[in-house]
């Protein structure tokens, strides 16, 4: 077969394109940092690398449900602290109350102070994380009492209870889902009732003073009063073994994140010294191609004969 001048010229041409390609394709990976610059260069390692995405897109989504957990679980730490701290202020009224050296008009003023510190019971059962009431159970858009204020004076001031018992879970991993709240409305309703018995024992200033009567009254005011306080801690501990479990969720999507990017890492990454030497070496050949190749293309008609 005679190789003619159109053919050797055809074949530079086409080799100076493949050329450029490959410099192309090295300096978009090199610039990029990613050795795949479209999914035909490896369709394996593409594939691989929309599952790594795909899992970390979850720990991503995982983190922040784990942001809203925590933020569930300090809201109601807190206010169940403040609780806390509530009945033992009754408690020490009560006390008070009991005592011979107060007269009346004493026990009228803790009754008004012990009026109050029910309203702001039930001001913190309507706590709110963002947008959600965290005691009213599944009925998260409902406050627990919602018309504490309005029956704050009333004869019988046993608000309307909204709200259920049943769990809000998030899910946190894969399969894995934790139940943020606590029994808010059985919780609350319980404590609001003693309160009631409280007030109305303070009401009844006979029995107060009736000696004997009087202190097992007291007595077993006080008691209740211990078991609504015994309550709370317990629901304190349910938040604190909850909020322990979360620390740990949290270190394991940590690790989990980690070790997904460190895998992504290797399935794309490019290997920049690799990389450069593939360069320079492309270079080389492009500059000694296209050497040959002026002398192989003749200028001029002259040249040529």
């Amino acid at each position: 077969m005679r190789i003619t001048q159109s053919m050797m010229s055809s074949n530079m041409l086409r080799n100076l394109s493949n050329s450029y390609n490959k410099m192309g394709k090295l300096q978009q990976q090199i610039s990029s940092g990613s050795k795949l610059t479209r999914p035909s260069d490896d369709p394996v390692a593409a594939i691989k690398g929309m599952g790594y995405r795909t899992d970390l897109s979850k720990v991503s989504q995982f983190t922040r449900n784990m942001n809203e957990v925590n933020s569930w679980l300090d809201s109601t730490d807190e206010s169940l602290s403040q609780v806390g701290e509530a009945l033992k202020r009754v408690q020490e009224l009560v006390t008070q109350a009991a005592t011979d050296s107060h007269t009346d008009e004493d026990r009228q003023k803790i009754k008004t102070e012990i009026d109050q510190i029910r309203q702001q019971i039930r001001d913190v059962a309507n706590t709110q994380s963002g947008e959600k009431y965290i005691f009213s159970g599944t009925k998260t858009l409902e406050p627990l009492f919602s018309d504490a204020s309005a029956n704050a004076g009333a004869t019988d001031p046993l608000p309307t209870l909204n709200g259920n018992n049943e769990s809000v879970d998030i899910e946190v991993y894969n399969g894995v889902k934790l139940g943020v709240n606590i029994n808010g409305k059985e919780l609350f309703a319980n404590i609001d009732k003693l309160m009631q018995d409280v007030q109305v024992a303070l009401n009844d200033t006979d029995a107060l003073n009736a000696g004997t009567t009087s202190g097992t009254a007291i007595g077993n005011l006080l008691g209740d009063i211990s078991k609504g306080q015994n309550s709370i801690l317990e629901s304190l501990a349910q938040v604190g073994a909850k909020q322990n479990r979360v620390d740990m969720m949290t270190d394991r999507l940590s690790a989990q994140e980690l070790n997904v990017t460190k895998q992504l890492s290797k399935n794309e990454d490019v290997d920049y010294e690799k990389a450069i030497t593939q360069l320079i070496t492309e270079e080389s050949i492009h500059r000694a191609s296209l050497s040959v190749g002026g002398k192989i293309i003749q200028p001029t008609l002259v040249d040529f004969l």
